[in-house]
């Protein structure tokens, strides 16, 4: 039996043992940064010693909310996009919401369903990846009124929505890296871009930067975004006998596989071909070589895109957000071009 003969505890049982009031108590559970630290852990180790569970469905249905928050994803299948689900969830659950997790696989069609989907579940927010959805998605949101972010994309004119980093940026970064250690040619192994705006953002952006540093793009082979894909596109470079000397990938996991293709092959890294990727995921400084690569800034679109949304349901009027920082981290994959 509970200390206050009910079944179940409540929370002004725990407010009793934590010697706090209970507004103290329940704005200790809703929201915790806006009580002083002695109060929070008194009013937490009370609710753990009376195995106190607070009732979301009231407190929802008290604020009209269901404390939940959708990202719709291209993929599951990439583990850049599973560390910032990693990212965002960590972020959003210290503020008490629950993360609804739906990936579309390139599908647009599919990807208008989940949006309306989370839409008729009554998510409070949404989070996208990229601002190409078909142009039912985007009345569905329009209609709902529903907050929603749009990470991994800034537009040419950016929006308060848009929370990305810029694609010219990084692939700049790696142009110049490729530049200075005397390379003249370079083929790309990237996603479709018909399906992926980040696709062809990186594409266009490689040309971009490629053409300012005198620099020939002489092959873009569209492959999958999986390892798979890199030994795919490494097979079908290798037949184009182009004459790069790079191969610039539009993601880590193209790039691993890439490596992989290559050592098969007897194709020695860098020596007689450079590597680079992009977002550098975890495997990449544990390749063989060590991979080349864009760090995308996954940790901060995350924090961004989470504290976005929560003001903006605490009417606060969402922030416009500058195009956050990449970094080039240059590994063992690249080196001078061969002569």
């Amino acid at each position: 039996m509970k200390p206050n003969g009910h079944s179940r505890p409540r929370l002004a049982d725990v407010a009793k043992l934590a010697g706090v009031s209970l507004g103290s108590a329940s704005r200790a559970m809703s929201h915790p940064d806006a009580v002083k630290p002695k109060t929070l852990a008194a009013v937490r180790a009370a609710a753990e010693a009376l195995q106190y569970i607070p009732d979301e469905s009231g407190r929802a249905l008290a604020s009209r909310r269901t404390l939940s928050i959708g990202v719709v994803l291209p993929t599951i299948n990439n583990p850049i996009f599973a560390a910032f689900v990693h990212h965002l969830q960590k972020e959003l659950a210290a503020k008490g919401y629950t993360l609804f997790v739906l990936a579309h696989e390139y599908d647009r069609a599919a990807e208008t369903m989940y949006i309306e989907r989370l839409v008729r579940r009554r998510a409070d927010g949404i989070v996208l990846i990229g601002s190409d959805q078909e142009a039912e998605a985007q009345n569905i949101l329009k209609r709902a009124g529903i907050p929603t972010v749009v990470t991994w994309s800034v537009q040419a004119q950016p929006r308060a929505t848009d929370i990305g980093f810029s694609n010219l940026d990084a692939m700049t970064m790696i142009v110049e890296h490729l530049a200075k250690l005397g390379h003249r040619r370079i083929a790309m192994l990237s996603g479709a871009p018909d399906s992926n705006e980040r696709a062809a953002a990186r594409i266009a952006s490689l040309r971009e930067a490629a053409t300012r540093h005198y620099m020939t793009v002489s092959s873009v082979h569209h492959v999958p975004l999986h390892i798979a894909g890199g030994q795919e596109g490494f097979a079908r470079w290798q037949q184009a006998s182009d004459g790069a000397t790079a191969l610039v990938c539009a993601t880590d996991t193209i790039a691993a596989g890439v490596l992989h293709a290559a050592a098969l092959a007897g194709v020695a890294v860098p020596a007689q071909l450079s590597v680079t990727g992009f977002d550098d995921i975890d495997i990449s400084a544990i390749l063989t070589p060590a991979l080349t690569t864009v760090r995308t800034p996954v940790v901060e679109m995350a924090r961004v895109a989470a504290a976005s949304l929560l003001a903006t349901l605490q009417g606060e009027p969402m922030p416009a957000h500058p195009s956050l920082p990449v970094e080039l981290v240059v590994r063992a994959s690249t080196g001078p071009a061969p002569v």
